[in-house]
């Protein structure tokens, strides 16, 4: 079978690629010539697959040492097999050139998977995948151990939150933020920042921050369970990121009676396991719609950024999807309405509520 080629940008890094995998490929029967490109991500990684002489594949990890560090991504495989998660495990890792050879949990996503699926069965193959998602969470947040990953603190959603006016409503939108605009906007972002950081009593678990069905893989044997990826920038902090980031995801959306379905199963299984998610669904849920507008606007923000600063205008089209989820947030809570004026004033839309700054 003919593969396509693998593009490099850098000769000196095309051709030390070649002697790594070449030295490495004896120990683990490994075909080089099969080579081919697994995935790219928003970062300066790149996943090949090649395949084994004794059947199966393996994935190869390319990520440039001055702009990647896979130290963390190392350190959270290892978390995440301990708490019983199918997570790729290190097979080799060059850590001074960004190279590594990992085990390969399958070709297809959690998302390709219900997208492919007929109408028919589409809704009934999504609620079992998800299930199994949150099974994982689960499992996953029940390891939690504290001063173990970096903390999602004040200062971290700080920065998060700063991606949209930086670079969605200024660079990308061309509206200039004032003083007066600033001042409204940091007000908003304070009480947004209180609510995660202080909603169901300040509860911290581990957070995989992208927890959302292109990163968790279906086995390609049917087997339960589903493997997970794109882990390596996972934190300390809000019990409610990963079921916000699950539900209100960056390329599906859903029904809002199958979100709160799923949510309800969520906090029901966490509650029953011990987790701190609290006695009371309703609170809940208001602070998980919280952190996740948290996470619609950052998204926001790093998907301009992308397009302006990286080259990879594809994201933006799915900036409509979070304007979206942020907007459908404003309008269930009274103290966000602000917010929800100024969402209008950036896309161009009337405002549909009696909200003003």
């Amino acid at each position: 079978m003919t593969h396509p080629p693998i593009v490099w940008t850098d000769p000196a890094r095309a051709r030390a690629f070649t002697l790594w995998l070449a030295a490495l490929a004896p120990a683990h029967g490994l075909l080089p010539d099969s080579l081919r490109p697994a995935s790219a991500d928003a970062s300066f990684r790149r996943y090949f697959r090649v395949s084994k002489a004794g059947g199966g594949d393996c994935i190869i990890m390319d990520a440039p040492p001055a702009q990647e560090d896979c130290r963390p991504f190392v350190k959270v495989a290892a978390l995440m097999t301990g708490a019983g998660l199918q997570a790729p495990q290190v097979l080799a890792w060059d850590e001074a050139q960004g190279f590594m050879l990992l085990s390969d949990l399958g070709a297809q996503t959690m998302l390709e998977v219900i997208d492919q699926a007929p109408e028919t069965v589409r809704a009934e193959r999504a609620y079992g995948l998800y299930r199994q998602a949150v099974d994982a969470l689960v499992r996953w947040q029940l390891a939690s151990k504290p001063e173990v990953l970096p903390p999602y603190d004040e200062a971290l959603l700080s920065r998060e939150l700063a991606l949209f006016p930086d670079w969605y409503v200024e660079k990308h939108r061309g509206i200039i933020i004032d003083s007066n605009l600033r001042g409204k906007l940091d007000a908003l972002f304070a009480q947004i920042k209180d609510s995660n950081l202080n909603s169901l009593g300040g509860a911290r678990v581990y957070v995989h921050r992208d927890f959302m069905p292109r990163n968790l893989m279906v086995a390609q044997d049917g087997s339960p369970g589903l493997g997970v990826l794109d882990f390596q920038d996972a934190v300390y902090g809000p019990i409610t990121y990963d079921i916000a980031s699950l539900m209100r995801d960056a390329f599906i959306s859903w029904p809002e009676d199958f979100v709160l379905e799923i949510s309800v199963r969520y906090w029901e299984q966490a509650r029953k396991a011990g987790l701190p998610v609290g006695d009371d669904f309703g609170e809940f849920y208001r602070a998980v719609e919280w952190m996740g507008l948290q996470r619609h606007l950052k998204i926001l923000g790093i998907f301009a950024r992308l397009t302006l600063r990286d080259g990879k205008p594809k994201y933006l089209a799915d900036t409509p999807r979070f304007i979206a989820y942020a907007r459908a947030t404003c309008a269930r809570y009274r103290q966000l309405g602000p917010l929800m004026v100024l969402l209008d004033e950036i896309e161009g839309n009337e405002t549909r509520v009696g909200y003003t700054f």
